[in-house]
């Protein structure tokens, strides 16, 4: 039980990332990576950081999926054999990454909008490139500046050229008006 297996999937293109990185990063491959995180099936993180041990020797036609096997200290012997869990890698860093609440983007047809709220506090739409997901928030990589604020709440009664009255609230707050 110490240090515990973990046995997961992953899809090819997330392997191809891990791949990708690591090689960027000098190491020679991904299984040099020790900065896997285990989330635990109540939401908290297990204290001690994993790494890969095994990676599988090829994907699955059925499921697209890449077969990995972690290890993780488990020197309480808290994990036991049978619990879920959650791995998380961070694959990539954005410095002064724009957050925005994946509530507050619109897609259709393969296009991400949100409502930007000019000085004047007119909505306008706007189209928005997303790099990932962070928890609830989407990454945006280009179409927003760190300045721009964003409608959130309300966003099926606004429409272009509409006049808001905006309500900016701390970053991070569950109904975030600006980030």
């Amino acid at each position: 039980l110490d240090p515990v297996r973990f046995d997961f999937t992953i899809s090819e293109s997330e392997y191809l990332a891990l791949a990708r990185t690591a090689k960027s990063e000098g190491r020679s491959t991904a299984k040099d990576d020790s900065r896997l995180e285990l989330v635990l099936a109540d939401g908290s993180v297990h204290p001690y950081k994993g790494r890969v041990t095994v990676v599988g020797r090829g994907v699955s036609g059925e499921t697209g999926t890449l077969p990995l096997q972690a290890s993780f200290p488990n020197p309480g012997g808290v994990l036991r054999p049978g619990q879920f869990g959650r791995i998380r890698l961070p694959i990539s860093t954005h410095k002064n990454a724009i957050l925005i609440p994946q509530r507050a983007v619109q897609e259709l047809q393969g296009t991400y909008n949100v409502f930007v709220v000019s000085q004047d506090s007119v909505a306008q739409i706007r189209e928005v490139k997303l790099a990932n997901r962070s928890g609830s928030d989407w990454v945006v990589s280009q179409g927003l500046e760190p300045a721009d604020r964003i409608v959130v709440e309300g966003i099926q009664k606004v429409r272009p050229g509409s006049k808001v009255r905006p309500m900016a609230q701390a970053a991070g707050s569950d109904s975030v008006t600006k980030r």
